[in-house]
């Protein structure tokens, strides 16, 4: 008896909604993570101008950051309801609020809500982002764009702060951040023009046999998303307990401030590089092979990184920085693999919750290990519990698709 399944996916993108897709997915990332980055810029200027305490200065950039992750979630269900163009657009208007507020700050507490309101914009790029990619482009492709999208966040954290450094020079700091909150406005608006409006995605029907009897539904892996989240969740960890412990391990070398601040954007550098050349990696040799390597090459970059003298580490950091940053291009790509086309939104905005909060709490809790043992251990628990990724990508492997292996 012949089976004839019925599938439900919309339509391919055309080149063209693709290109838009692509350009509105990018552009959007490079202007929220710029924003992100921006306030390390600014919170010296603000510490100087409202005589802030470093707490206080940490509980603004807790702000930023906490309400952008915290948001993620609702900001997927509201695009399911409103659309992804109309989120999208209002959170990078709403991003461009909150620098405009901080513009004209009178007070900490203005600050305050100038960042609570701009970390609530920046919720909406990640998971909308991410799915408007993966809506545009199929198998392979998907990987090697979501690399590119993820690579795009890069440029904005580069260039958006060098910006505002520029126009420091010959301004105040309220018309920069001014400026560069009235750019949120017209990437708000180029944002609801270009996107594409695609249809609708809905779950797969059931397959139906010739005689129009219903058969088992096409299902996927139910353990596949939590592993995929568990293998993010090791590797954010990982690279924010890498950052803490690398400046004082420099330093015991021997290096002086500025070297630290050159081994940083030695790793930086790489890092940017690794996102958009791992997912092209990972499209041909495949996802659990990308992972593996880039995953075993942080372990024995971080424990050769111990021995070495600090010339050899300036040269070793660059290609830590390729597999430490590598990973997650690959990981972001696999998302669509393992969801339901129509809650592809809604899965990356777990997605990201998940990495961006163990981000946030691993720099903590290695610290702790640091005072009990001392930065070398620690740094050498940070490889140690890197390694996890390894199994946990071998259970991985069935879930996925034969061509995403």
């Amino acid at each position: 008896m012949t089976a004839v399944v019925e599938r439900a996916e919309a339509p391919a993108a055309t080149k063209r909604e693709e290109r838009r897709a692509a350009g509105v997915a990018c552009g959007a990332h490079a202007l929220h993570d710029g924003y992100t980055d921006l306030i390390y810029v600014m919170l010296p200027l603000w510490q100087a101008e409202f005589g802030i305490g470093y707490a206080a200065l940490g509980l603004l950039r807790t702000c930023y950051s906490g309400t952008m992750a915290s948001l993620q979630i609702p900001s997927a269900l509201l695009s399911e309801r409103l659309g992804v163009p109309l989120v999208l657009a209002g959170g990078t208007a709403l991003a461009g609020l909150g620098y405009l507020v901080a513009g004209a700050s009178v007070g900490f507490w203005t600050l305050v809500i100038a960042l609570l309101i701009g970390g609530m914009g920046s919720s909406t790029q990640h998971p909308l982002a991410s799915a408007l990619v993966a809506r545009a482009f199929a198998g392979p492709r998907s990987l090697k764009a979501l690399g590119t999208y993820n690579f795009a966040g890069d440029i904005g954290k580069m260039t958006v702060p060098a910006a505002a450094s520029l126009l420091l020079v010959v301004m105040p700091w309220q018309p920069v951040v001014t400026l560069i909150g009235a750019a949120g406005f017209a990437v708000a608006a180029a944002v609801y023009l270009l996107t594409p409006r695609f249809a609708p995605e809905v779950a797969a029907e059931p397959a139906k046999v010739a005689d129009g009897e219903d058969t088992a539904p096409t299902t996927r892996s139910r353990i596949g998303f939590p592993i995929l989240l568990a293998i993010g969740m090791v590797d954010s960890a990982t690279r924010m307990g890498f950052l803490i412990f690398l400046p004082f391990i420099l330093i015991a070398k021997g290096a002086t401030l500025p070297t630290v601040g050159l081994a940083l954007t030695l790793v930086f550098a790489g890092g940017a590089a690794g996102k958009l050349v791992c997912a092209f990696i990972g499209a041909r040799i495949g996802v659990i092979a990308t992972v593996c390597l880039t995953e075993g090459l942080t372990t024995l970059g971080i424990l050769a990184l111990l021995p070495l003298p600090l010339e050899a580490a300036l040269i070793v950091l660059p290609v830590i920085g390729v597999a430490l940053n590598g990973t997650s291009s690959v990981l972001y790509g696999s998302v669509p693999e393992l969801v339901e086309p129509n809650k592809r939104a809604r899965m990356f905005s777990i997605f990201y919750t998940g990495t961006i909060g163990s981000g946030a709490a691993a720099p903590a809790l290695y610290g702790l290990v640091g005072d009990v043992v001392g930065v070398p251990i620690a740094l050498m628990a940070v490889a140690g519990i890197c390694l996890l990724t390894l199994p946990l990508a071998l259970v991985l492997r069935p879930a996925l698709p034969a061509s995403a292996r």
